[in-house]
């Protein structure tokens, strides 16, 4: 049994009566829980597990010890949790391997049938009395990874609640109770999201899940379509006190399009979903964007003035005779470039113009003198043919 009684483990046998259910302890300790007071009975088969239950779920807390509870189990370990693997080297095909492999499958299934014969009769004498009891199986195939305490357990859905039965303490959540569900931290840059489920009792804090693989995403929301609870998706973790505060607050007009002073806002959890975050987000990068625009063209005319103003003031130091030094620096380097330019042109005029000036000059000197202009340029290449021959 689960909590103990007393000591560390609590061995005892579980009776059906005619107004509840009676456990005996070995120690003649005795826990009655009635009919009246189960909220949820649950009875989890050891498919999977190391142990077979039936876990019952209280209205209202009951002395157990020196503390107040609300769930009570009842269980048998059908295998140890740890087993010490020290000195043990048996083969795969050793027989006595097989053996004990095939005694521990019989085991499972006489210990599920025997709870559920149990559960089945449980439910008969309840009905019989005029009680409402349903024992509830949990759904392995809807069953999820998440933290909702300190580490991560197997939450499986069964009919009206989702629970957590083989860890302790244990987790038991009712399916009527919650009136919405949001998933946290859904973008596609992370591996893992978060699950808060809102009670219809707003006073209640939301419970969270956390560390929930992408991979179950499709199975949860399924899930919630089939027990028709509404959920909502947003990239950001919530503060959800906050939140609730602000929801308590708008309680007459949370349901309505339009808020008490007539302005118009999301229905109900609406306001949670992503896509109406991501239109905020849009409007938000439109108007930066609008207002960058109108930035750019304050300081286009803005530098299009102080081009012009630069301008009328460059005129008015022309016209005063007063420049500033980054000025004078351009207009000594215009000067270099213009004498370097005049003096090209000066080279180039003196080269094409020398042969015609010495040709014009030896038509002169031939109309002076009266010799041929073939003596005069033969006459000093003979003297220098001479002066050749002449040398040693």
């Amino acid at each position: 049994m689960r909590p103990q009684l007393s000591g560390r483990k609590c061995i005892g046998t579980l009776e059906a009566h005619q107004n509840g259910l009676r456990f005996t302890s070995s120690k003649a300790e005795i826990l009655d829980v009635m009919y009246g007071n189960i909220k949820h009975a649950i009875f989890q088969p050891c498919d999977r597990t190391t142990m077979v239950l039936v876990h019952f779920h209280l209205k209202d807390f009951i002395l157990i010890g020196k503390k107040k509870h609300k769930d009570v189990q009842f269980y048998t370990e059908v295998v140890e949790s740890s087993l010490n693997l020290e000195g043990s080297h048996r083969s795969s095909y050793d027989p006595d391997e097989l053996d004990d492999e095939q005694r521990e499958r019989e085991m499972r299934k006489r210990l599920n049938l025997a709870f559920k014969e149990f559960c089945s009769k449980v439910e008969k004498v309840a009905a019989h009395y005029e009680f409402n009891l349903n024992v509830d199986v949990p759904f392995k195939k809807s069953g999820f990874l998440g933290n909702w305490s300190k580490e991560m357990v197997l939450l499986q859905p069964t009919t009206n609640c989702l629970v957590n039965l083989t860890e302790w303490p244990s987790f038991v959540m009712t399916l009527s109770e919650v009136e919405h569900a949001h998933f946290e931290r859904v973008t596609y840059a992370t591996k893992a999201f978060d699950v808060t489920f809102i009670f219809k009792n707003w006073d209640m804090v939301p419970r969270t899940i956390t560390a929930i693989d992408m991979k179950y995403m499709d199975i949860i929301q399924d899930w919630l379509n089939l027990v028709e609870i509404t959920f909502t998706k947003g990239p950001r973790s919530i503060n959800w006190t906050d939140i609730m505060k602000i929801v308590r607050d708008e309680r007459n007009t949370f349901y309505e399009d339009v808020d008490e002073e007539g302005e118009s806002k999301p229905p109900g959890w609406l306001f949670l979903s992503a896509e109406l975050s991501d239109d905020e987000e849009e409007g938000e990068e439109d108007e930066d964007s609008n207002f960058s625009e109108e930035s750019d063209g304050s300081d286009e005319s803005e530098s299009d003035d102080s081009d012009s103003d630069d301008e009328s003031d460059f005129s008015e130091e022309d016209s005063d005779g007063s420049y500033d030094e980054e000025e004078e620096e351009g207009l000594e380097e215009k000067g270099m470039v213009s004498t370097l330019i005049t003096k090209l042109f000066n080279l180039c005029l003196i080269l094409c113009v020398s042969p015609f000036v010495y040709f014009f000059n030896h038509i002169f000197s031939f109309c002076r003198t009266g010799r041929s202009w073939s003596k005069t340029l033969r006459k000093p290449m003979r003297r220098s043919a001479r002066a050749i021959t002449r040398s040693p």
